[in-house]
């Protein structure tokens, strides 16, 4: 693929330490700004897969992480900053690849999608997140404004790698998506947007293969990934045609309803039914993954949206609902109500069936990576969502040191940033976070992030999530 192209165009630079540290951002929510701190006595995970490491020790010099290794064996700089993290953990930021600057709600009768500039970067950053994948734009201009901003540290945030609008075909039904009538059509779309600085390009569930084909073609012509949430193209087709992402672990999947024809714009979208039934241990399914691995296809685990369709698994928010709107609570609970009051079988066996598929994939080596994906009717909100997306993991059958390989060192390998950021490791990027407590050993530990470095700046999170107090669906 892609790995050439994808670190070219999507290698993204730290902000120099010194410059954050004297940002307005920083300013408001830093707790640490000195140019050399050490954590001390901290328990480790790295990112990378591997067993805790207690006891450790780690120097964080002019933004990045200049040595890390046992107490005792890493020397102490003198004037340092010293942080004591006995009994709290270490692990990497978050590199998140299917979020949104955005949020869902239903004015009646249509889906409108409004922009949440000032919240979202907030609250990602607040639960971790430091390097994040945008999935598709709303706002584009918008979306290309909050980054600048972020990394000139007007605001605070994460690194944005930001998809340009999405590539859909007819019958969409959300209002604020244009259908593309052509692959020429597509073809200008990716090319305006690229010039423009966009990544990412993402395909959508009704764009046709005729005109998938030449986009993902033109994408990595001009250095972007291609990313997809589709439908009537099948996940096998896609596969061929080059594309570097499918969305949504295998919900999206089209490939095993009965009838369907490869090519055939009349196919119909995957959905819960087409998915409840299958076999995650059938032959062909087998036959999928191995193609998907073997052409080096990453598979977005989105998991905390389906969780918002799936009866029975209402989860207390009283965090989410105190970032609200006054008027998006109601239909908050309205809607998380409405939906635990049906009873769908077909959706639990649907989630169920996804969760062994994801497990099977990352099993079978494919690179399982996650997002969040704030979208729906309004139920997922960043940064708490986020956590939420990485519990689920473990709930599919991960251990809890692989869940956050795929939150950090999985995304970044997908971006082309894993030179820089996604593990803890000497000579990277301080982007990490502190946590009061020990996600190894309990993986919903991971919602006490109490100190987010940034570029070895470091960031309250409790500040951070209380800022957007009664902001989301607004701004």
């Amino acid at each position: 693929m892609k790995n050439a192209l994808v670190s070219l165009a999507v290698l993204a630079l730290s902000v120099p330490a010194a410059r954050a540290a004297d940002s307005p951002a920083a300013r408001a929510f830093a707790t640490v700004r000195e140019p050399v701190v050490v954590l001390l006595h901290a328990r480790v995970i790295d990112g990378l897969g591997h067993a805790p490491q207690e006891g450790q020790t780690l120097v964080i010099r002019s933004g990045r992480i200049a040595e890390l290794g046992a107490d005792g064996a890493v020397a102490v700089p003198q004037g340092a900053r010293v942080i004591d993290l006995a009994g709290k953990s270490v692990i990497p930021g978050l590199v998140l690849v299917h979020e949104h600057l955005f949020y869902s709600s239903f004015v009646q009768p249509a889906l409108h999608i409004n922009e949440m500039e000032f919240s979202f970067p907030r609250m990602y950053l607040a639960a971790g997140i430091t390097s994040m994948r945008t999935g598709g734009s709303i706002e584009p201009y918008t979306d290309l404004q909050i980054k600048d901003d972020i990394d000139a540290g007007r605001v605070p945030g994460p690194k944005l790698h930001l998809t340009m609008p999405y590539l859909d075909g007819p019958g969409t039904g959300i209002t604020q998506l244009r259908p593309v009538a052509s692959a020429a059509a597509a073809l200008r779309m990716i090319d305006y947007w690229a010039d423009e600085g966009f990544t990412s390009a993402k395909v959508y569930i009704n764009l046709p293969a005729e005109i998938m084909g030449p986009a993902i073609a033109e994408a990595h012509r001009r250095g972007m990934q291609v990313t997809g949430h589709i439908g009537k193209v099948s996940y096998g087709e896609a596969a061929q045609m080059g594309i570097d992402d499918l969305e949504h672990g295998f919900m999206a999947m089209s490939d095993f309803i009965a009838g369907r024809k490869p090519g055939d714009p009349s196919n119909s979208v995957g959905n819960y039914r087409s998915l409840e039934a299958l076999n995650p241990d059938a032959p062909e399914v087998a036959a999928l993954m191995k193609q998907l691995v073997e052409r080096h296809v990453a598979v977005t685990s989105t998991l905390a949206i389906f969780e918002t369709f799936t009866p029975g698994r209402r989860i207390d928010t009283p965090a989410e609902l105190e970032s609200l709107a006054g008027p998006l609570k109601e239909t908050y609970l309205t809607n998380w109500a409405a939906m635990n009051a049906k009873n769908s079988q077909m959706a639990v066996h649907a989630l169920s069936r996804d969760m062994a598929l994801e497990l099977r994939f990352f099993r079978a080596g494919g690179l399982l990576v996650a997002g969040t994906d704030p979208t729906g009717y309004g139920g997922v909100l960043a940064g708490y969502g986020s956590w939420r997306a990485v519990e689920l993991l473990v709930e599919a059958g991960l251990t809890n040191v692989e869940a956050i390989q795929v939150a950090t060192s999985n995304g970044a390998r997908l971006l082309g940033i894993l030179g820089d950021t996604g593990s803890l490791e000497k000579g990277k990027a301080a982007d990490l976070v502190v946590i009061a407590g020990d996600p190894s050993r309990d993986i919903s530990e991971i919602r006490k992030a109490e100190t987010v470095f940034k570029d070895g700046v470091g960031y309250g999170s409790k500040a951070l999530f209380d800022s957007v107090k009664g902001s989301v669906g607004i701004q």
